[in-house]
């Protein structure tokens, strides 16, 4: 299949990789969109796993206050350099990054950092509800084991759909910044503000 210009710009407003890696992409799916996509996303986890060692001392604080200022966002955004810190892409990602949380109130950054309580909680209530419909020992803890991940996707950051792109998680969209940049980045911490909260 012959690979236009225009399946190349496609595939590059979609992912945010290189002209050439999207090219690369498409002539290795034989033009299929979607392969294509998932192909990218694959080469962005092997870089974004072989940079994930090294320290991100740069990057910017990035602000999102909500129309009406009952509602902001403060997140700290690191990278390895402050030239990567000052691009475009960078400095976009991390303001979705924080109209993200404005949105979705996740509760950490990553399961590692949610509170054992909270953790204790979430666990006694899916127990007891297993339990009351009648299940076996073995199929409650099954059960969850699942709605212990559900709730991990729910409130931390990193798990967390995109709420411009429900196909992407956070990660993800981290990852094919770290592909397209060539640079480590973390998102390091966020506050959200809310009036009355």
């Amino acid at each position: 299949m012959k690979i236009t210009s225009q399946m190349v710009k496609e595939l590059r407003d979609k992912t945010n990789a290189g002209m050439m890696d999207c090219k690369k992409a498409l002539v290795e799916n034989d033009g299929d969109m979607e392969k294509s996509i998932d192909f990218l996303r694959q080469k962005g986890l092997a870089v974004a796993a072989k940079r994930a060692d090294r320290a991100t001392s740069e990057g910017i604080v990035q602000t999102y206050i909500h129309a009406g200022g009952k509602l902001g966002v403060m997140v700290e955004v690191g990278c390895e350099t402050d030239f990567v810190a000052k691009t475009d892409s960078f400095i976009d990602f991390s303001k979705n990054v924080a109209m993200h949380i404005a949105a979705t109130s996740p509760v950490s950054t990553v399961r590692e950092d949610v509170p054992a309580t909270l953790i204790a909680r979430e666990k006694d209530i899916y127990t007891n509800q297993a339990l009351e419909t009648g299940k076996p020992e073995n199929i409650v803890e099954k059960i969850v084991i699942g709605k212990m991940e559900k709730f991990y996707s729910e409130i931390c950051l990193m798990e967390q759909k995109y709420v411009k792109d429900p196909d992407l998680s956070i990660q993800d969209l981290l990852n094919a910044l770290i592909a397209s940049l060539g640079e480590n980045i973390s998102i390091k911490r966020f506050a959200r503000f809310q009036v009355g909260a």
